[in-house]
């Protein structure tokens, strides 16, 4: 690989020639200049690179020898050391006497900028293939091989349980990188794989935890994306044990996101599990019963219902929920009895009447 690009040498001289304020010359391993503010010199071969490349050492020419070295000039020049490669030539063109300890200034920065492009470029390359794996599990027909092969690429182990995570962004001032790595760091290096599947939407992998340190792993994760104040939503699956099962685990949590309230931050499809086989009921047969049951129920009366089973059909609990008085809630409550036939109240008609709001819901989400 080579680390010393065309792009990384112009960006080296844009950097230290302004805080020089003289002339920075980048060569590579063949002695050619790469990047130079003398654009008249870029392809030429330097003499003295040439020599630095063959002896390892940094050579200074002064001013009365510059005619010995073809397309050099006075100044210093230094080896580019990567991994204990020499990749290159730095010169730093003026009074040698005066350009020593800034030649290894230069020098040093230079190594240190080449380092952290490697690092961002294997990150970008491992982050490649964790997506390559993550768009792969999500297909209908998945190549286990492909799969595979990005795996031993990561040198990554997808081991069983499992459990997925959609965290839905609605609002954010930080970069996916930057994202990834926090959550990365929150999951650890060998218990998952992050990945964004599109702009505002991250799938999170865990393996190979049981499900109460998949749990611990899913607060951690929830309460990250807290404190970074991002406006966001998000949902997990339950454990399943085949990566066969990856794309239906993903299809919960996305129904979890949709079939939720507003206000719920955090859904475990669990939770709602029992909401969700609503959905694959038959459409004419569930809105014939749905319409039977509620008749016309208007907002309030739907408003009325939904805090009266969110809050365990506790009569004081919901009022304060709807910010009615006690009386004023038992009233509404009789009067959907009386046009309903259904008491609320009642386990049985309480439970015809939840199934039937959600039939409701079902049909405006559709």
């Amino acid at each position: 690989m080579n680390m010393l690009t065309k792009k990384i040498a112009h960006e080296i001289v844009k950097e230290t020639s302004l805080r020089l304020h003289r002339n920075v010359n980048i060569m590579d391993v063949n002695g050619v200049i790469i990047a130079t503010q003398d654009r008249s010199r870029i392809g030429l071969t330097h003499e003295g690179a040439l020599e630095v490349l063959r002896t390892g050492k940094t050579l200074i020419i002064h001013s009365e020898q510059s005619k010995n070295w073809k397309g050099a000039q006075p100044g210093v020049n230094l080896p580019i050391v990567f991994q204990e490669d020499i990749i290159g030539v730095i010169g730093v063109t003026g009074d040698p006497h005066q350009m020593e300890d800034i030649g290894e200034l230069v020098k040093m920065t230079t190594e240190l900028m080449v380092k952290q492009e490697f690092i961002a470029s294997q990150m970008e390359w491992r982050q490649r293939t964790k997506d390559m794996i993550t768009e792969e599990l999500l297909k209908d027909d998945p190549s286990y091989i492909n799969i595979d092969r990005g795996l031993g690429l990561l040198n990554f182990d997808l081991n069983p349980p499992f459990m997925t995570i959609i965290i839905q962004i609605a609002e954010r001032s930080i970069s996916n990188q930057q994202l990834i790595q926090k959550l990365e760091e929150k999951i650890g290096e060998n218990n998952g794989i992050v990945s964004f599947i599109n702009v505002n939407r991250i799938l999170v992998t865990i393996c190979g935890l049981d499900e109460k340190d998949a749990s611990f792993k899913i607060d951690s994760i929830f309460y990250t994306m807290k404190k970074t104040n991002i406006l966001f939503k998000m949902a997990y699956s339950i454990p399943f044990s085949k990566l066969e099962k990856f794309n239906q685990s993903y299809l919960d949590c996305d129904l979890s996101l949709k079939i939720s309230e507003d206000s719920e931050e955090l859904v475990s499809f669990a939770h709602i599990e029992v909401k969700s086989l609503i959905y694959q009921l038959n459409e004419t047969l569930s809105n014939r019963f749905s319409g039977r049951i509620l008749k016309d129920c208007n907002k309030v009366r739907s408003q009325t219902l939904k805090a009266f089973f969110a809050n365990d059909l506790n009569i004081q609990k919901a009022a304060d929920k709807l910010f009615v008085h006690r009386n004023t809630l038992i009233y509404r409550l009789n009067k959907i009895t009386a046009e309903t036939g259904y008491d609320p109240r009642k386990f049985e008609d309480a439970l015809n009447l939840q199934v039937a709001l959600w039939i409701a819901e079902k049909a405006k989400i559709q």
